[in-house]
């Protein structure tokens, strides 16, 4: 099921970023996405292409995640500690918004 984005995202982010609010199983990931769960308390998972992860910005994030969870991610996937906020001004900033 995938969750309504702001208002102030593009068009062309939403239909790139999806977030589910229940975790399906890895098989429900499209080829060439990634799922990554997103959040500093409550948890929301996202899909983003692959290509993302070659993004300075993206692997900035993804550093983060290193220094926190190191490769014992507690969600069971690739969990970024930053806030919803952050993570889609990210995406969107890759996306050239």
């Amino acid at each position: 099921m995938g969750l309504r984005l702001p208002g102030v995202l593009s068009r062309k982010c939403r239909n790139v970023l999806t977030a589910n609010k229940a975790a399906p199983a890895s098989s429900d990931v499209p080829k060439g996405f990634l799922a990554v769960y997103v959040g500093e308390k409550k948890m929301k998972r996202f899909l983003v292409p692959v290509s993302y992860l070659n993004h300075p910005s993206f692997q900035d994030l993804l550093s983060k995640a290193e220094e926190e969870f190191g490769f014992d991610h507690p969600m069971g996937g690739l969990t970024i500690p930053c806030g919803e906020d952050v993570f889609i001004d990210v995406v969107s900033r890759i996306n050239g918004l």
